[in-house]
């Protein structure tokens, strides 16, 4: 569940901060679910029960506004289309490296449209909507996000149940696969910190900004692990199965 960075003269050190937070609880979330996959957490199910669903609804959401509060940054700071590609790219190519090694370890639930595939179609989004000359006001984009948080809770057809489809959202259930972060309801909240962003650029513009965002040393290395949001990710996975793998091969019997 990672989150695109902004770029290093577009940072706010507490964005930083709320992202490497949303890291450490990521991955405590990762290594009880490769805990209860090598049966070493016994009774937890991790696709239906309210303590887990509801985590990864926190810390999906916390990621999507950081990821949107990161390119509002960048929009402000009149970061081009060529510097935004070249992260793009990064992780456009890391969704699909996902979705093929989800394929291996989980052939029954592979991942097609997870929240990397589901960053990349959003960040495009937000830039078209929000970076333009005739971009929306902000009224017109709150009400998006209302509206994509919204239209799934009350609108489905079976039409977007297939894999080709569900990724706009409007699925009438959740699809078998691992992680599935479709464009609605998600790109609310993406939209949201897009919008957040775009006004901490102006209070620090404006002159209010003197100091804005800094965190306490306490919380320093939260702010580095919030700036390798995609290698630490695309990382943290393997180095737990592996480490949990080991230790269940290693362990007396």
């Amino acid at each position: 569940m990672p989150v695109a960075a902004p770029a290093d003269d577009c940072r706010v050190q507490a964005l930083d901060a709320l992202r490497g937070a949303a890291m450490v609880w990521m991955t405590v979330f990762h290594a009880s679910f490769d805990l209860a996959h090598q049966g070493l957490l016994r009774g937890q199910n991790f696709y239906v029960d309210p303590f887990w669903t509801l985590q990864r609804l926190a810390i999906v959401t916390l990621f999507l506004f950081c990821a949107g509060a990161g390119q509002g940054l960048a929009l402000a700071g009149q970061l081009g289309w060529t510097r935004f590609w070249s992260r793009w790219w990064r992780i456009a190519g890391c969704a699909l490296l996902v979705s093929a090694g989800s394929a291996w370890m989980f052939p029954a639930s592979w991942i097609s449209f997870g929240v990397l595939h589901g960053m990349a179609l959003m960040l495009v989004l937000v830039r078209l909507l929000m970076g333009s000359s005739q971009r929306l006001p902000v009224p017109a984009l709150l009400a998006l996000a209302a509206a994509c948080v919204l239209l799934p809770l009350q609108w489905h057809h079976a039409w977007f149940d297939t894999r080709w489809t569900n990724w706009v959202g409007l699925v009438t259930h959740k699809p078998v696969t691992e992680d599935y972060v479709p464009l609605l309801p998600w790109f609310g909240p993406m939209l949201l910190g897009a919008l957040a962003g775009r006004w901490l650029a102006g209070r620090a513009g404006a002159g209010a900004g003197a100091g804005l965002g800094r965190v306490p040393g306490l919380f320093r290395p939260l702010v580095l692990l919030g700036r390798w949001p995609l290698s630490y990710y695309m990382l943290h996975q393997p180095v737990l199965i592996g480490l949990i793998s080991a230790w269940v091969m290693l362990r007396p019997a």
